[in-house]
């Protein structure tokens, strides 16, 4: 219908719901759009990243819109999917890493249930998991293992909320995770969170901060150390 070329799409490809990789990519000389994507309301730019070009759609927010970006991603011949989003930091802890790898996401959003049947928590695949976190710990890795709480609208972050979150260990609270994991066990699809902390919620005015360039330089590090780990275990 929009008579764009049939072109599959990376075998990796980033979701980037803040847009700013997206900004970045598409400014860059070598930065290029993805003339064959035909999703809904997006581009896709591609860049080079640990040795193959990868695929970055940008501003796909909330579980609903992040998971249809997934699906089509899917079905154009993306084998795995990466979403790094900003987060908030839940409770006083601090962390070790710029970035959680989400192993766990409480499904306080509707878009999971429509995957699989009612439980607590949606789950990082577990040989995912054990790829992106060597056992013998000698690489210093730039994310820490911890869990989100997935909520599918901002406002519903209330004090009571965020400290019922704490009580439950929950490290940062974002938007996309639970939907996609639930979307990934149920296709049997690869997909990895990662959320990046930006600011301490409840606690701090005014404290929302992606760092130097909003983040993106050790954004792409971690999605290229993200690509090299995981490249035995997802098909080409």
């Amino acid at each position: 219908m929009r008579q764009l070329p049939e072109l599959a799409v990376p075998r990796v490809c980033v979701l980037d719901p803040d847009g700013d990789l997206v900004r970045h990519v598409s400014s860059q000389p070598d930065g290029a759009r993805h003339r064959g994507w035909a999703c809904y309301h997006t581009e896709m730019w591609l860049t080079e990243l640990a040795d193959q070009t990868v695929g970055v759609v940008g501003c796909a927010v909330g579980g609903p819109f992040a998971v249809l970006v997934a699906e089509q991603l899917a079905s154009s011949g993306c084998e795995l999917v990466v979403s790094v989003s900003s987060a908030g930091l839940v409770g006083t802890k601090s962390l070790s890493a710029e970035f959680v790898l989400i192993e766990r996401a409480l499904r306080d959003e509707g878009t999971s249930h429509h995957y699989l049947p009612p439980t607590p928590w949606s789950l990082l695949d577990r040989t995912l998991l054990q790829a992106l976190e060597p056992s013998d710990g000698t690489e210093q890795l730039p994310w820490t293992l911890g869990s989100s709480w997935t909520t599918d609208a901002p406002f519903r972050e209330t004090a009571e909320a965020l400290a019922n979150a704490a009580a439950l260990g929950i490290d940062v609270v974002e938007m996309e995770a639970a939907s996609l994991y639930a979307y990934g066990a149920a296709q049997h699809h690869s997909v990895v969170c990662l959320a990046q902390v930006t600011n301490q919620m409840g606690t701090v005015t005014e404290d929302f901060d992606k760092g130097p360039g909003d983040g993106v330089t050790s954004a792409l590090l971690a999605i290229a150390r993200i690509v090299e780990m995981t490249a035995p275990i997802v098909k080409p």
